[in-house]
This record gives structure tokens, C-alpha cells and sequence, in this order.
């Protein structure tokens, strides 16, 4: 009999301070129009005193547990997908498991970029379906402004902060059908951070701790690589597009979601967007999506949901779910 892990609630956390288009417009060289017709971010959420990856963890999966009826002592695994962690260590997903005091359970963090959310469903589907762990708290979070050189027009205007949390069950219900996953390191010019622990840091200002990203090719590559995934997805399902209630794409960039949509012939009506609140929010975008979709009433119990993610790695991967 299989095991399938069914989501049982969601919950997001985004930090209190928004910047508009227009904030930005007085701190570099951009306009609000601009932003608008390139990426369909209108505005996005900032970090700010006391606000952290973990923090805003620790309070969507807070709200995640309430949603799904759940405590933290119901919780044995904890899988974090985040490329912004408080800390080198201590990970985040064990700064969270101390804020939520289930102590001795397993807890990881995965650095995916962008697709952080979607490897780490994957990963704790797996365990689930092993029948080793029973339920998991899935967790994206990210404070990208942190490292975003905001001199750099056409990257600061793309990135915000905040936090989703999923919580799954073992079931012999259908829950999460598949999960695919990939990666392919030889990408990895087109969009990157400059520094790190082994490479150094730099005698600049964040240690020289930048975003890089040559913005066309990595559009041209995501839109290309999101169709064949969405294919593989399907196939492996043995479903068609018409199957499909929702998608629930990462939000990076309305054109890439339009195009994604387009491939799978479906209205945008039957598309969850939040990238003109949010911005890209990278691990926790996806897992925002999907709360909102869920508290807004779109989503209900049955529909089946495509969520599918592509970042820096180059990394790319999908989930299909029947909620």
C-alpha cells in the first residue's frame, strides 16, 4: 500500500515593512512603469530590525500547525529550503525546531535558490513515503534583500523577504503524486552570489556579498526549462493539461509564469500570482502562492495543483498534488 503525504495546512509570514515601486525610484535609477512591464512587481516586503530567515520561519510554521489542527509534538521532521540561513551553523531549520521546542527530531536545511521550497517537499515526501517519519513541517523562507546590491537596478527591484510553511501527514489518501527534481551546475555564470565561506569574503561593504544575474538568458533558459518539466510531470502522472485545476508557479516574474501557463494552454484565471505583492521571495515564493490560494478560498479539497520552480544553480523541480 503506498504512503502518500497530504497537506494538512499551510501558513506564510512576511516581514512589516513594504517598498513600492516608487521607494525605490528614490534610491536608484528605475520608475515604477518600468518594474511594472518587466516583471509585474508592483511592490515587496523588507527585513528589517530583528526580522530574520528563522523568524519568519518560526511564525509561518506557527501559523502552518494552527491551520492543520496540529502542535509542534506532532511534528517529527523538519526540512527547511532557504539560500539566505541566519547562520553558516547552527542550520535554520534548527534555530526553528528551538523556537518551536520539539527538540530531538530530524531538521535540515536545503539550499535549492528559488526551487528551495520545492526540494524540500520533495525531500520530505520521501521520508514520509518511507514510512520513517509521519508528519513534516516544510518551510521556505528567505531575506534576500540582505545581500541584494541595491546600486544595481536590475536586480534590487526583483527580490523581497518572507516565509511559508507546509505542513504534511502520511496517508493512504492521494496527496503528493510526484515530485521532480533537477539541477545543472553549468549554468551557474548566469546567476549567482559573488562570495562565500571557502571562496572568501571581500573587504567591501556585506563582506561584497552581491546578486549577479545576466537577466535574458536566465528568462529564455527558466521558460524553456518549466515547459519540459511540466511535460515530464504529467507524463509520469499519466495526466493531461485539462487535468489540471491550478498552478501555483514560483514567483519570479510574470512573463515566465504567463509563458508557463501558455504552454499548458490554461486561462491565468487558473493562476495563482502573487509576485506583484510579494517580488520574488526565491524558497518561500511557492509555498506563499499556495497559502494564499488556500485562505482565499480558490483552492479547494480535490483540486489537483501544479507547483514548479526554477533559480540559481541552475536548479528547477515540480510538485503535482491533489489538495
Amino acid at each position: 500500500m503506498r504512503i502518500y503525504s497530504k497537506i494538512l495546512g499551510t501558513g506564510s509570514q512576511l516581514p512589516e515593512r513594504i517598498m513600492t515601486n516608487a521607494d525605490l525610484e528614490k534610491i536608484v535609477d528605475t520608475d515604477d512603469q518600468w518594474i511594472r512591464d518587466r516583471t509585474g512587481i508592483e511592490q515587496r516586503h523588507v527585513a528589517g530590525d530583528g526580522e530574520t530567515t528563522s523568524t519568519l520561519g518560526l511564525a509561518a510554521a506557527k501559523k502552518a500547525l494552527e491551520a492543520s489542527g496540529l502542535t509542534a509534538d506532532d511534528i517529527d521532521l523538519i526540512v527547511v529550503g532557504t539560500t539566505t540561513p541566519d547562520l553558516v551553523f547552527p542550520s535554520t531549520a534548527c534555530l526553528i525546531q528551538k523556537g518551536l521546542g520539539c527538540r530531538g527530531i530530524a531538521a535540515m536545511d536545503v539550499n535549492a535558490a528559488c526551487s528551495g521550497s520545492i526540494y524540500a517537499l520533495g525531500v520530505a515526501d520521501k521520508f514520509i513515503q518511507s514510512g520513517q517519519h509521519k508528519r513534516a513541517l516544510v518551510i521556505g523562507a528567505e531575506t534576500l534583500t540582505r545581500m541584494v546590491d541595491w546600486n544595481d537596478r536590475t536586480t534590487c527591484v526583483l527580490f523581497g523577504d518572507g516565509a511559508s510553511a507546509i505542513v504534511l501527514e502520511g496517508s493512504e489518501e492521494p496527496g503528493v503524486l510526484s515530485t521532480h527534481l533537477h539541477a545543472d551546475g553549468g549554468y551557474d555564470h548566469l546567476l549567482n552570489a559573488t562570495v562565500g565561506v571557502s571562496t572568501g569574503l571581500k573587504n567591501e561593504p556585506n563582506g561584497g556579498l552581491k546578486i549577479r544575474m545576466k537577466g535574458n538568458e536566465v528568462f529564455k533558459t527558466a521558460v524553456t526549462t518549466l515547459g519540459r518539466i511540466v511535460k515530464e510531470t504529467l507524463k509520469a502522472n499519466n495526466m493531461k493539461k485539462t487535468d489540471i485545476d491550478w498552478l501555483i508557479p514560483h514567483q519570479a516574474n510574470l512573463r515566465i509564469i504567463s509563458a508557463t501557463a501558455k504552454k499548458l494552454s490554461m486561462d491565468m484565471d487558473q493562476v495563482i500570482v502573487t509576485v506583484n505583492k510579494h517580488g520574488n521571495t526565491s524558497a518561500a515564493s511557492v509555498g506563499l502562492a499556495l497559502d494564499e490560494a488556500i485562505r482565499s478560498g480558490k483552492v479547494a479539497r480535490g483540486d489537483v495543483l501544479l507547483l514548479e520552480a526554477f533559480g540559481g544553480g541552475f536548479t528547477w523541480g515540480s510538485a503535482l498534488i491533489k489538495y
